[in-house]
């Protein structure tokens, strides 16, 4: 450690002492971009020796519990690298250098079990039904749950995990050990969304080494330090992933990756199976080749949301559409050629006669072009009537005029392309 480190620490602590009770909050703000400071405390804790790491310890203690919020984030950000040296003096059986990081480690534990009031917590949660969209997931996606997941959440039965009380703890034992670290992950994957990435990095590789050390795997991952195994518990492997799951897609995938494969790969050692299903699951779910290099920062994952607001299609039939399909032709510009005028108005009586290809009945074929033509024009006379060409003051002999020229003109008519 480098004498400015040690002076930043130094400087850290005394700080703090003589800081006054109105100047907490501004303090706790401003202390979170103090980085430098950050990378001291970290080389601190990880050398077990250092004659600085009971004050540290002591003041982290006190940070959190001040009551300030960002004072308990500032302490928690450096629980996986306390976890490990913990672990790890107590697997070489040098319990007594490790004495402050487990007064610290039992006193953010005693801390969280009891509320403001001092009462046992009891902490629930309500395991999510498939049959309910999520930003994760929606229902008509998965199929037909008719007779399972919707059926259960109409009737209101839905499963609570509970987790509490606990007890209060003096010391920490062989007996106890993962009970309370366990428990103290749970408080830090709690947390995640406000840890820097300082503190996921920390995690990923605590998972690993944990996970490795004593078994033929150290050796290709190259962790050098302490070769003994570390125990752990099925729960405590469980945490890990909460946690390693969160770095995935917040800046750390290649550490995230390497610490998920060394978790099944002891999963897979130890027999335990609810790592190794979580675990499978969290391996199942990424997005194998679509994540890029992790100096790009944090990332999101990717899902489809069902819109707020019903949404219309363009090709739909509505009231408006059918006004304004009904008067499209009026709406034209006008021609001074009449003809064109009239050949719109008798387009449906003469637009799908004769097609060619269409099939005809029978005693349809000695039907002659003449007599369709003598159909038409007897349809135009019989609608002579109608109110818009009475309006226009047309005569009836001009308006057959323009209608057998136009049948004369063929199928180039402007009727017939229009329609």
């Amino acid at each position: 450690m480098f004498t400015s480190e040690k002076g930043a620490v130094e400087e850290w602590l005394s700080e703090f002492k003589t800081l006054p009770e109105t100047s907490l909050s501004n303090y706790a703000t401003n202390l979170k971009d103090k980085s430098s400071l950050v990378s001291s405390l970290y080389k601190v804790i990880q050398e077990p020796q250092s004659e600085l790491l009971e004050p540290v310890c002591h003041q982290l203690f006190e940070f959190y519990r001040s009551g300030e919020e960002q004072l308990l984030r500032f302490t928690l950000q450096f629980l996986p690298e306390l976890i490990w040296c913990y672990l790890a003096v107590s697997a070489s059986r040098n319990v007594h250098s490790s004495g402050c990081i487990e007064a610290l480690l039992l006193g953010v534990y005693n801390l969280e079990i009891v509320d403001k009031q001092g009462h046992s917590k009891v902490l629930s949660f309500t395991i999510p039904s498939l049959s309910k969209p999520s930003v994760y997931h929606e229902p008509s996606s998965i199929g037909s749950m008719a007779l399972t997941e919707s059926a259960l959440s109409q009737h209101g039965l839905s499963k609570v995990v509970y987790s509490g009380p606990h007890p209060q703890r003096e010391m920490l034992t062989a007996q106890n050990r993962f009970e309370v670290l366990t428990f103290l992950l749970l408080c830090y994957n709690a947390a995640l969304t406000y840890m820097p990435s300082v503190s996921l990095q920390s995690l990923c590789q605590i998972c690993s080494r944990i996970c490795v050390c004593g078994y033929p795997r150290q050796h290709v991952r190259k962790y050098k330090g302490i070769s003994s195994r570390i125990p752990v518990s099925s729960g405590f492997m469980v945490q890990m992933l909460t946690g390693i799951y969160f770095a995935f897609y917040n800046g750390e995938w290649d550490l995230a990756q390497k610490a998920l494969d060394d978790i099944i790969y002891r999963a897979q050692l130890e027999l335990y199976p609810e790592p190794l299903l979580v675990a499978n699951a969290i391996k199942a779910s990424l997005p194998h080749g679509a994540m890029k290099s992790n100096k790009e920062g944090a990332r999101c994952i990717q899902v489809e949301i069902t819109p707020t607001s019903s949404r219309i299609s363009r090709n739909a039939v509505t009231s408006m559409s059918i006004r304004g399909h009904r008067w499209k032709r009026h709406e034209q510009p006008d021609n001074s050629n009449d003809t064109t005028e009239l050949g719109i108005l008798v387009i449906p009586e003469i637009s799908v006669t004769n097609v060619a290809g269409e099939r005809t009945g029978n005693g349809e074929k000695g039907r002659t072009l003449g007599e369709i033509d003598a159909q038409h024009i007897q349809g135009v006379q019989e609608t002579a009537t109608d109110p818009r060409t009475e309006s226009k003051g047309l005569p009836e002999i001009r308006r057959q005029k323009s209608v057998r020229k136009m049948m004369e003109d063929g199928i180039n008519s402007p009727g017939r392309v229009q329609f």
